[in-house]
């Protein structure tokens, strides 16, 4: 039986590689400069790389269950996500990131379903997801809901993390939620103001949240107090496009 991953190995090296050697040599002499944080699904049909265009160098990805983000609790544990959220904010000085969910997503299906009792670090981390559950009869408009309500509650979670708190009120930091539709080849976009995900091919930015423009009374550029962001409307009631 031929080794496909073998021929796939030989083929980037042989092939894709010399057209490429200076740019990896720039990232190797200059180190990596990338301006995107990327927190992804670990499922195998969303690929990050074909969705923004990226070349090598400008996307630091982490990938999980579910594209869920832990809680910043000071514990120190051994997070591999949050250690990531970390070293690209503090270490690498990413402008964005990008919580990024998809359809037909595997790990918000199996909240509504029984889980293996031999899984329990799965079953455990679902838990980051499950206040994006609807109290309803699973279907895949249910699902579709909960895919987005899930990334929501993901980018709110972010801002408990103190160095991305400070970067964005200092607007040095944006945040991004995307909602993947595989059989589309869309990605749609979330609008805090609007409090629903918009098709980036008729948004007129890439996602908003979880802040406003800036008050000129205030001066806050918070929405937190507002319940369509703690719960929003629109993915509560599937205002999506």
């Amino acid at each position: 039986m031929p080794d496909d991953l073998l021929q796939r190995l030989r083929r980037f090296h042989d092939d894709y590689f010399p057209l490429h050697e200076d740019r990896f040599r720039s990232l190797v002499d200059h180190g990596q400069q990338p301006t995107t944080l990327f927190i992804g699904c670990s499922d195998s049909r969303l690929v990050p790389y074909l969705l923004t265009g990226a070349a090598p160098g400008e996307l630091f990805i982490v990938r999980n269950v579910g594209a869920l983000v832990p809680p910043y609790n000071g514990l120190h544990g051994l997070h591999g996500t949050a250690a990531a959220i970390e070293y690209a904010v503090l270490n690498l000085n990413v402008q964005r990131i990008v919580v990024c969910g998809h359809s037909h997503c595997g790990a918000v299906k199996a909240l509504y379903e029984e889980i293996s009792p031999e899984a329990k670090n799965l079953e455990a981390w679902l838990d980051l997801a499950r206040e994006a559950v609807l109290p309803v009869q699973v279907s895949p408009e249910a699902l579709r809901r909960t895919e987005q309500r899930s990334i929501v509650l993901q980018l709110e979670r972010l801002m408990d993390y103190p160095m991305v708190r400070s970067r964005v009120e200092q607007r040095r930091i944006s945040l991004h939620g995307w909602h993947y539709v595989i059989e589309e080849g869309e990605v749609h976009v979330f609008d805090v103001k609007d409090g629903r995900f918009l098709r980036a091919s008729e948004s007129e930015h890439s996602g908003t949240g979880p802040y406003h423009d800036v008050d000129p009374d205030t001066g806050s550029i918070f929405n937190e107090i507002d319940s369509a962001w703690a719960c929003p409307e629109g993915v509560l009631k599937g205002k999506s496009s």
